[in-house]
């Protein structure tokens, strides 16, 4: 129904309006009485054997929902009724901004992908934080990151200002340096700055009575010596373990009229440069931490292949939005064949 009747309609409209209006669509749908027991039961897959506990938290099925889609935390509860065993929110910023100048949103249909410059936007972390008090059940990850204009030698104050406001409402915590889409934050992968970064959050976090796992968010365009020290950051700072990957400034083999266009490319045409980096990390650190695999899972295949890689969870982006909830159910089966 989906892919028939759904999907193309919603794509013959601007996608950031579709994002906007599919949001508008789903909490009125949820109104309606019944509504969450019929979605939960066509779309969720309940079974112990789904079950997995990493960095200390048990989760109902590996499947998560990608940061981004639920950038302010509005619409958590209504998106894990779509069976998703977590759901992660962001990336928020100590204060609300805008974001980049409209269009910043592209559809690269012939290539299953997204192209997206969207530049952070959000409401900011004291508003997420709002709506995040009134959650009852949905494991949570959050995802932060820094203001545009406060320059990267400040950065640190934002990424703590965020941990602060959000350590008592979500389980875990994402550390996004890898967006492409803010200029110059991608230098905070870098070993000096990065490892300043994480160190001053995990000494805040083990302070704590009960500390949060931290991981790090990277890009899928680093190099094999990039990765090395990726690996040993995570072992020098202490962090739970990583998120592969972010969207990617490779243009490599695609068709779409709107290839040119600037920002972080998803979808298909990462699919395999994404399970590239989650295996390159598995083996060369000996699966010495936990990583979160992502980037072009857009059938059941894919995300197997990223298990298989070394992933221990999962999560959906522009899959989602190409193949629709029943991708979730999908994977979910197709984990419980091979269990």
């Amino acid at each position: 129904m989906y892919q028939k009747i759904i999907r193309p309609v919603l794509f013959n409209i601007d996608p950031e309006k579709v994002h906007y209006f599919t949001f508008s669509a789903l909490r009125k749908l949820f109104l309606l009485p019944g509504s969450q027991k019929l979605v939960r039961q066509n779309f969720v897959v309940e079974d112990k054997r789904l079950e997995r506990e990493v960095f200390g938290i048990k989760f109902p099925n590996p499947v998560g929902l990608a940061a981004g889609f639920d950038k302010d935390a509005k619409l958590f509860k209504e998106l894990s009724n779509f069976g998703f065993g977590f759901v992660e929110i962001g990336t928020l910023t100590p204060q609300p901004q805008p974001g980049n100048e409209k269009k910043r949103l592209f559809r690269l249909r012939e290539d299953k992908a997204i192209i997206n410059r969207m530049g952070f936007n959000n409401g900011g972390v004291a508003e997420a934080v709002e709506r995040l008090k009134k959650n009852t059940g949905v494991l949570i990850g959050g995802n932060i990151g820094k203001n545009k204009i406060t320059p990267n030698e400040n950065a640190v104050d934002d990424y703590m200002i965020c941990f602060n406001a959000l350590f008592e409402h979500v389980d875990y915590f994402v550390v996004n340096v890898s967006s492409p889409n803010t200029p110059n934050l991608r230098e905070l992968q870098d070993k000096e700055p990065l490892t300043k970064l994480l160190n001053t959050l995990q000494q805040d976090n083990l302070k704590r009575p009960k500390s949060k796992p931290i991981l790090l968010k990277i890009a899928p365009d680093l190099t094999d010596t990039q990765l090395l020290d990726i690996i040993d950051i995570i072992k020098e700072t202490g962090i739970a373990g990583v998120i592969a990957t972010n969207t990617t400034i490779s243009r490599e083999g695609l068709t779409s009229p709107d290839q040119k266009e600037t920002g972080g490319l998803s979808g298909k045409p990462l699919t395999k440069r994404a399970t590239e980096v989650i295996r390159f990390l598995s083996e060369k650190s000996n699966q010495a931490f936990p990583i979160i695999g992502v980037g072009g899972i857009m059938t059941p295949k894919d995300a197997i292949e990223k298990l298989e890689a070394g992933a221990s969870l999962v999560q959906l982006y522009t899959g989602f939005i190409y193949e629709g909830p029943q991708l979730v159910k999908k994977i979910n089966q197709e984990i419980l064949k091979r269990s």
